[in-house]
């Protein structure tokens, strides 16, 4: 007579791998975020770096933040006339680091123009920023600009939609 086996299941090993592999990612991620240990024979710090004052001097620089610059942007949405264009919607992405994976990832903010067709858009890091405008009988637009400004103006001329008979 043959020996019964009771069945294993297999999403026992699945898992088993699933959670190894997680724990490899927040290992990874964990060792990433700390600072390096300095190396050296004494346990001191090294010749390249200086060693650290109790009292800072008021002459040092600040340190400069991981974050980069950031810019501020006024839009203003004109009609081919140089009129105001009101209540149009303006979108405003720009790439972020540090999503997923430690890809990029675009963020987007959105506005509505005022009655004087302009709007303020808070800081957003310098470098390529998408701006697109959308309104009510009007081609929409969309341009990527260049920022490296503290602070932009930007003019958009909407045209008028192509004709379809």
């Amino acid at each position: 007579m043959r020996e019964k086996r009771l069945p294993v299941p297999r999403f026992a090993s699945r898992f088993a791998w699933c959670t190894f592999l997680a724990a490899l990612l927040a290992a990874n991620v964990f060792a990433q975020q700390t600072p390096s240990a300095q190396t050296g024979s004494t346990g001191g710090t090294s010749q390249s770096q200086p060693a650290k004052k109790d009292k800072p001097d008021k002459q040092e620089k600040p340190q400069e933040s991981s974050e980069p610059p950031t810019t501020k942007i006024r839009i203003t949405v004109t009609d081919p006339n140089d009129k105001p264009v009101p209540n149009a919607s303006v979108y405003v992405r720009y790439n972020v680091s540090g999503g997923l994976f430690h890809k990029d990832h675009l963020s987007e903010l959105s506005f509505k123009t005022n009655q004087e067709g302009s709007l303020k858009v808070p800081e957003v890091p310098q470098g390529k920023v998408l701006i697109q405008v959308i309104a009510k009988g009007w081609h929409t637009y969309g341009k990527w600009y260049d920022m490296d400004k503290d602070e932009e103006s930007v003019t958009i001329k909407l045209e008028q939609p192509p004709h379809w008979y």
